[in-house]
């Protein structure tokens, strides 16, 4: 039998397959920092916003998941992303490995890794494999994400 925070990450990945952000965001304590190299630090509502912002958004969203490991305190995932980049129309896959930290029963921190440089190149194309690995693109692809969310936000 899975433990129970295994089963919460597997429940909160289940739930972003079928684009449902609230089921996602009830796996999330209320507090709840997420991270990862684009939207560096979300706390809270900010956090649980970036998800329904993507879910919302999700035209051709697929995800898919794996690795999932949990204990009492900490746990893991490996999953993925494949999508269309709407700025450019561009295909994207993105392979992230994925960190959790549990309380009560919730995911209190999230953190996701993967690499920007590589997202850059897939998702702006030539511009992205030029200068994708500079902190110029990497800032202004974080600034236009947190402008996005911030407008999401504030409907």
């Amino acid at each position: 039998m899975a433990h129970a925070n295994a089963e919460l990450v597997t429940r909160f990945y289940e739930s972003f397959a079928k684009h449902d952000a609230e089921g996602m965001v009830a796996c999330y304590a209320d507090d709840v920092l997420f991270s990862d190299p684009v939207f560096p630090e979300l706390r809270g509502d900010r956090a649980k916003g970036m998800w329904r912002m993507l879910c919302g958004r999700a035209k051709d969203l697929v995800i898919r998941f794996s690795d999932v490991t949990a204990d009492d305190a900490k746990g893991g995932a490996r999953w993925e992303a494949d999508y269309t980049f709407a700025a450019t129309g561009r295909k994207v896959k993105n392979v992230i490995t994925a960190s959790f930290v549990f309380r009560d029963g919730l995911i209190a921190e999230h953190h996701d890794v993967f690499g920007l440089w590589r997202w850059t190149r897939m998702a702006l194309g030539p511009a992205g494999v030029l200068l994708g690995w500079s902190p110029i693109v990497q800032g202004k692809v974080r600034r236009q994400a947190g402008s996005a969310l911030d407008a999401f936000l504030a409907k």
